[in-house]
């Protein structure tokens, strides 16, 4: 009978999952659309992804949480807040990786579309969504990963000092470890496992399939590039990526030529106004929401927040320090790790899946577990640090997967005359590493990196300050931003949480700026590998 309820509660959380997966994907197209139609639209596009995606969600949001839990109520309400949250962590993924590939669709396919006169939902079935399969196809695995982290957490929150639950292997979990029935426990994560390994492996074919039917070729035959002009002919998966497109091509008539700049011109008057207006809304809706918090909030406690600010600013420096850590631990092993793995293929074959599942596999739901038959031991080793040592490790574990899977990948898109040049000059391991592979990954490193640092901030979010983890012990750290968040949820405390989210987001911005965009772009300039090919 248990085994019954844990299997209904695993099918509902997937669907969630799923439903947050389909909602990302419909709303990044039309978003990516609308971004690579007006760069004002572009612009705030890509900077509010950025700083969201850096954000906590459970500490973002409360105002939204509020609306959905209380003005919303009821079981609609609370099942709109975990879809809500599970959305918003998982969405920005996709979105970009949507936009990114709208953003690289092929120009003279661009001018295909446009002769055949396509409006926008003929742009978008025939050209745009299918080009953007297999960069879909290649963050789901880690977009599932993501989803399924934060729905276990999801299920089971609190907004002040009200707790809400729904029914799924979250809430169960949290329910059997609290009444320490960790025998159930045990078996409903075993049911979730099974599951989790099934939709990886669908997923794994299901990206393949992607790649095959619509990816472009990584390497070039000389006979698709003539005199500078790139032939579709001769790429069979070029062919297959557009063939909505080709198909048509070939009914237009070659008569009066098109004025192209004039119809540009015009659709980019068009689609600024749009993006005025999108933008607009926006900023009307950011004006709002800080107006009336401001209202219901005395003047002495903005007072006491803003003479708050350089403690406030301390605790960032110490997360920031903590995802630092996280952050060069998994690099280190990414390098190590994904080079060893794309030279021995048997073992590969065999580690990726099993990577890829454990990834999958949400860790808040077994880490009690984990904690409550280790604890013991580690803190007679560890001492007062124990506690440091757990949050950092769920943060690791929580985001490792992100800069190891980027890596990996950039060594296995590498292109095939690298590796024989390195053989044919019989470089040594650590030459190999430092000289050629590295450098022609470091594009995917940044990305996959970036992905790392914005994912950490979720995992320290749930272990900062973790009460009744394990037989009634609280995981918590001495100090950090996070636990702060925490604290002041728990307590209702809206204009605390409010102060320190709004500094925390001003950082990111920061950030991205400062360091982010600048790798990104370094990237881009300078370890691009497919430009040694075309310069030799």
């Amino acid at each position: 009978m248990f085994l019954i309820l844990a299997f209904l509660a695993v099918i509902v959380t997937i669907s969630r999952v799923f439903l947050t997966l389909i909602l990302s994907i419909v709303t990044g197209w039309f978003l990516a659309y609308f971004a690579i139609k007006n760069r004002i639209f572009e612009d705030i596009f890509v900077s509010v992804s950025e700083v969201l995606e850096s954000v906590p969600v459970i500490s973002f949001f409360p105002v939204v949480l509020i609306f959905f839990a209380t003005d919303i109520g009821g079981s609609i309400g609370i099942e709109l807040a975990v879809i809500f949250l599970v959305f918003t962590a998982v969405v920005w993924n996709i979105w970009m990786g949507i936009y990114q590939a709208f953003k690289t669709a092929p120009e003279n396919l661009r001018e295909v579309a446009e002769n055949l006169r396509l409006g926008f939902l003929g742009k978008l079935s025939k050209l745009y969504i299918p080009f953007s399969v297999p960069r879909i196809a290649a963050n789901l695995i880690p977009s599932f990963a993501d989803a399924m982290f934060y729905i276990t957490v999801s299920e089971v929150f609190s907004v002040g000092n009200t707790n809400y639950a729904v029914f799924g292997i979250g809430s169960l979990i949290a329910n059997l470890t609290a009444n320490a029935k960790y025998t159930e426990a045990l078996y409903a994560l075993a049911v979730l496992g099974v599951f989790v390994a099934l939709i990886t492996f669908a997923l794994r074919e299901f990206s393949s399939f992607a790649v095959q039917r619509y990816g472009l070729d990584t390497e070039v035959s000389n006979m698709s590039v003539r005199r500078g002009r790139f032939r579709i002919r001769y790429s069979a998966k070029i062919s297959n990526a557009v063939a909505p497109v080709t198909k048509l091509a070939k009914y237009v008539i070659r008569s009066k030529p098109v004025s192209l700049d004039e119809e540009e011109d015009e659709k980019r008057r068009s689609w600024s106004n749009v993006g005025k207006v999108i933008a607009a809304l926006f900023l009307f809706g950011i004006s709002y929401s800080i107006f009336t918090v401001i209202e219901t909030i005395p003047k002495s406690t903005w007072v006491s927040l803003v003479s708050s600010t350089p403690f406030d600013l301390y605790l960032i420096v110490t997360d920031y320090a903590r995802v630092a850590l996280i952050s060069i631990t998994s690099l280190v092993i990414a390098i190590f790790l994904g080079y060893w793995l794309s030279l021995h293929h048997r073992i590969d074959r065999v580690a990726i899946p099993v990577i890829q599942t454990f990834a999958a596999f949400p860790a808040p739901a077994y880490f009690p577990l984990v904690y409550g038959a280790t604890y013991t031991m580690l803190y007679k080793i560890l001492g007062p640090f124990t506690n440091e040592f757990y949050v950092l490790l769920l943060g690791f574990i929580s985001t490792f997967y992100y800069v190891f899977y980027s890596y990996w990948m950039g060594i296995k898109n590498m292109p095939s005359e690298y590796w024989e040049v390195m053989n044919n000059l019989n470089l040594s391991f650590w030459q190999k590493l430092k000289k050629v592979v590295f450098p022609s990954s470091f594009p995917y490193v940044i990305t996959g990196l970036t992905s790392t640092v914005n994912s950490a901030w979720g995992g320290l979010a749930i272990g900062e300050y973790w009460p009744d983890i394990y037989d009634g012990r609280t995981l918590q750290v001495h100090e950090g931003l996070m636990k702060e968040l925490a604290l002041a949820d728990s307590q209702g405390n809206l204009a605390l949480i409010g102060w320190l989210s709004i500094l925390f987001a001003i950082v990111v911005v920061i950030y991205s700026i400062l360091f982010t965009r600048k790798l990104l772009d370094l990237s881009r300039e300078k370890y691009v590998a497919e430009e040694g090919i075309y310069a030799a």
